[in-house]
């Protein structure tokens, strides 16, 4: 099976459209119907993650075919990203992290730097990165 169509699986198996795939992992529509063409283009590891996540399929099956396509509840429960969990106690700061992550993409970059505007002014000195 090619990537293209694990591609195309994973989408109706996630009941999305084109549309609707590319706005949950931050591309245009344009990029899901050429990754899902004939001859496909690849999308990036940062992308295939987040079509996997976005459609509940396991990643290896996405990105290489080997497996099953589904999560087991045991898989899935264990598959969660050590960067995806939410240690976090402080009310404000979960508020933070879920904007961030109910951003598209390309948004989160210009959230960031607004949030570290933000907090330089109420500081009143650069923070080092």
């Amino acid at each position: 099976m090619t990537p293209a169509l694990r591609i195309r699986l994973a989408r109706r198996h996630g009941g999305l459209s084109q549309a609707a795939l590319a706005a949950a992992v931050g591309v245009q529509r344009s990029a899901v119907s050429h990754w899902e063409g004939n001859p496909g283009k690849s999308p990036s590891a940062a992308h295939l993650r987040e079509i996997a996540l976005v459609t509940g399929v396991q990643f290896e099956w996405l990105a290489t075919g080997r497996g099953k396509m589904t999560l087991t509840t045991e898989v899935e429960m264990d598959s969660i990203a050590a960067a995806d969990a939410l240690l976090v106690d402080d009310p404000l700061e979960l508020r933070l992290i879920g904007a961030f992550r109910d951003s598209p993409v390309r948004a989160r970059a210009p959230l960031v730097e607004v949030v570290e505007q933000l907090a330089q002014r109420r500081v009143g000195r650069p923070r080092n990165t």
